[in-house]
């Protein structure tokens, strides 16, 4: 072989090493958007039961501070049950990739920064029960939403007002 071909076979090896992979089949595409919809569908049954067991397990906490007030204990209990169970579907399901958030909520009292860190504070706290009471660390994270979603518009009143202030449960995949 001449020292042209020989380049030449080197380059058109070098080529062929490199082009990308094969794209997915459609089989895989398939799988992959049913695995898709099934995982979406159990999140969204996962989420409306952390939602609603967030609301029925809802702690007090003394005014403008993330301390608990008394009586939290079987509540939080319960919830950390909630999470735990929903894990063990998450996990029955195939799904591996997941983190369980804790939303603290405020009314619209205060400045917007406060409330902020407020629920925040208010976040963590119910995030460190939930891992207290047997919810994985690694599995939990804790975001401060403030004001900015609030289940009663123009809560103007003291019963509204208490509406606002919350946390929820919920997992995102």
């Amino acid at each position: 072989m001449g020292r042209f071909t020989t380049r030449l076979a080197f380059l058109a090896l070098v080529l062929l090493a490199a082009r990308p992979a094969p794209a997915q089949t459609a089989w895989d595409l398939g799988k992959k958007a049913v695995g898709g919809a099934a995982a979406g569908k159990l999140e969204k049954q996962i989420n409306t039961r952390l939602l609603d067991e967030s609301r029925k397990n809802q702690c007090s906490f003394k005014t403008d501070s993330d301390e608990l007030a008394p009586g939290c204990d079987q509540k939080a209990r319960r919830l950390a049950q909630a999470v735990v169970d929903a894990k063990k579907r998450l996990e029955a399901a195939g799904v591996r990739s997941f983190k369980f958030e804790v939303s603290g909520h405020t009314d619209s009292s205060g400045s917007a920064a406060h409330n902020k860190e407020l629920s925040q504070k208010r976040a963590e706290r119910m995030r460190k029960e939930l891992v207290a009471k047997g919810v994985p660390e690694s599995d939990v994270t804790a975001v401060g939403l403030g004001s900015e979603r609030p289940l009663v518009k123009r809560d103007d009143t003291p019963a509204k007002k208490a509406k606002n202030r919350r946390y929820e449960v919920r997992v995102r995949l």
